[in-house]
């Protein structure tokens, strides 16, 4: 007998079961780590073409660096998108608490008036 095999890549089912917060602290300091060693790499390939090492040297530092620093912001722009995510999660929940708390003041601030006896004067 031959197992299934999920087509899914183990990493995407642990992706998805982390908690937003949890995405956004990995990926935040990765994405400005990354950003920075691409800097880092540029920096080392206009250092190498200015002493006159063959262009192909500097162009490959300079094409490592381009695609470290892409992904260094891909990954920060990621992250900005999760911790938006939350706070956007966080005002929904403090308008539906605030929401409810008008809700049930007002219920049983009718309650208590219709609970009042009524007035003997009082003819229906």
């Amino acid at each position: 007998m031959i197992p299934s095999i999920d087509p899914k890549p183990p990493g995407k089912r642990l992706i998805k079961r982390m908690s937003t917060r949890t995405k956004w602290m990995i990926l935040a300091p990765c994405g400005l780590l990354l950003f920075s060693f691409g800097l880092t790499v540029l920096s080392e390939a206009a250092h190498q073409r200015r002493i006159g090492e063959p262009t192909q040297v500097w162009v490959v530092l300079g094409l490592y660096s381009l695609v470290l620093i892409n992904g260094g912001l891909i990954m920060f722009g990621e992250a900005l998108r999760f911790r938006i995510l939350l706070d956007v999660r966080r005002e929904a929940r403090r308008s539906m608490r605030q929401l409810l708390r008008k809700v049930n003041t007002k219920s049983s601030n009718k309650s208590k008036s219709s609970k009042k006896a009524k007035s003997p004067t009082k003819t229906d």
